[in-house]
């Protein structure tokens, strides 16, 4: 009798002792405030001289609570009311909502050597980076189903800075299949990606036209955005010529010859063929088409200027390293400078912010595509076997603010290329701005203080020898950056804890 009765219990027994382990590994997990945070307190104000609004720039304070912007007051509405709690006076300093990249390679899981969660995140808090979205490849497996999303967000987990969002993928072996890509949308990715050439990694393989096609009509119910890579390789004349090994490969025209304008123009002109779907009344209204890291300002900005006017859900970013640099300066050899689309000539990069300062480019993203130095050939300098990308991550805040200088750029145009319109594409209302109700996500830096991003700067990417930036000067150093309120950076110094949330968009499809 005493042996039945034990067999019955048994299983409760370990029912109960599951429970329990659980509940002390589920505890024990969640990080005090005190590790998340360089700041002690939860509620306090941040005041300066610039905070930068939606309604504008302010002198006046923020308050802080709960991790999120409790009130915002004005100067001259604030004097006589006192201000319970702690204060953090940042002076002269502007105090302007947390960038949000929407386009990183972190690399993670499988491939962290090249930069990985922890070390990405740093740079990225280091740089005033609030928010990021995680591309799907150059990870290991790509991001291509809801089982390799769930690869990615135990990668994240407990090992980020700062915030981070996923980009699916959209590859020919699940375009024509509907639940692999309902199935990624459910599971949480904020869109898709794919590519229009060679994407460099073998398990992401090159989509055209009717995989793209297919992609909008789902990603339509879920009112998400398609990423194009839009490079189509074109044979031309120049192109066929360096087959016979007369070019230099250490000469970035040599480069420059093999990656043609007409490739994005190409792939643009088959796009902007699909957006018309995307019109009200389209079968594909309520998908929007992105085209990532534009480089050619002329003929394929023309085309999406025109699918724009006609109302096509269309939108295109560029990087900084498009508007910092030009083909004339990169010398022979120098394959920090390799990316795709090239960069390409001085005349083209004028156009560029042209485009920019007059709406025609959305957005502004990193495109922080690291490897490992060997990988980049630094010694070699052939540019045609080298990997192409420009890492990045710390710096484009202070690259933006140094090359745009001379243009006039305001600090609201900084927030609304950074903040506020990469917040709205990638669905995250709650950031992007310095507004009641917002995640407490900040950056603070200082506009007119200039360094030398030399051996002496504390660089927080994991191969700081093959960003294209070092060596150079800039102004507008990042001091000091929250996220949801937690202090995770400060002059130099990260917090004790990677408090990072991962964000997964939540939207069930729309009938």
């Amino acid at each position: 009798m005493a042996s039945v009765l034990l067999w019955r219990v048994l299983p409760l027994l370990a029912l109960l002792a599951s429970f329990l382990f659980f509940f002390y590994v589920q505890n024990s997990s969640k990080l005090s405030h005190k590790e998340c945070s360089l700041l002690p307190h939860q509620s306090y104000w941040i005041t300066s001289k610039r905070i930068v609004t939606p309604q504008g720039v302010i002198s006046g304070a923020v308050e802080i609570r709960g991790g999120k912007i409790a009130s915002i007051v004005k100067e001259e509405d604030g004097r006589g009311n006192s201000k319970v709690g702690h204060i953090v006076d940042y002076g002269e300093a502007v105090v302007m909502p947390g960038l949000i990249d929407v386009h990183a390679h972190l690399d993670d899981p499988g491939r962290a050597e090249w930069e990985g969660f922890p070390s990405g995140t740093k740079a990225a808090a280091a740089g005033g980076i609030t928010t990021l979205v995680d591309m799907p490849l150059n990870n290991f497996p790509s991001t291509v189903s809801q089982e390799t999303l769930k690869l990615k967000i135990e990668a994240a987990e407990e090992r980020i800075y700062v915030d981070i969002g996923f980009w699916g993928g959209l590859v020919p072996e699940n375009a024509f299949n509907s639940s692999i890509l309902e199935g990624l949308l459910n599971a949480g990715v904020l869109g898709l990606k794919s590519f229009m050439c060679p994407s460099g990694i073998n398990d992401f393989p090159m989509t055209n036209a009717s995989h793209i096609k297919e992609g909008l009509s789902i990603l339509a119910k879920y009112r998400r955005p398609l990423l194009v890579h839009a490079e189509i390789q074109q044979e031309s004349e120049s192109h066929l010529e360096l087959k016979d090994g007369s070019h230099d490969p250490r000469s970035y025209s040599t480069y420059l010859q093999t990656r043609p304008p007409s490739w994005e123009e190409a792939a643009i002109r088959e796009l902007v063929t699909l957006t018309k779907e995307t019109r009200t009344g389209g079968l594909a209204e309520g998908a929007q088409l992105h085209i990532v890291h534009l480089s050619d300002s002329s003929s394929s900005l023309d085309l999406i200027k025109e699918a724009k006017s006609s109302g096509d859900s269309i939108t295109v970013e560029t990087c900084p390293h498009y508007l910092a640099f030009s083909a004339e300066e990169i010398q022979d050899g120098d394959t920090r400078f390799k990316c795709s689309p090239p960069i390409r000539d001085a005349a083209n990069n004028k156009k560029l912010w042209k485009a920019l300062l007059e709406g025609h480019i959305d957005m502004l993203s990193s495109d922080h595509s690291p490897t490992l130095p060997e990988l980049k050939m630094l010694d070699d300098g052939n540019f045609l076997k080298a990997w192409g990308g420009i890492s990045s991550l710390q710096f484009v805040l202070p690259v933006t603010w140094s090359y745009g200088r001379k243009y006039g750029i305001t600090l609201e145009q900084l927030a609304l290329w950074w903040s506020e319109r990469p917040a709205k594409f990638a669905g995250q209302e709650l950031k992007g701005a310095i507004a009641v109700g917002n995640h407490a996500d900040i950056v603070i830096w200082e506009p007119d203080v200039e360094f030398e991003l030399n051996d002496d700067y504390p660089v927080y990417l994991k191969h700081p020898s093959i960003s294209a930036y070092m060596g150079t000067k800039l102004s507008g150093r990042v001091s000091a950056t929250f996220v949801r309120g937690n202090l995770v950076y400060k002059e130099g110094k990260h917090a004790p804890a990677a408090c990072g949330v991962p964000i997964l968009a939540k939207l069930l499809p729309i009938d």
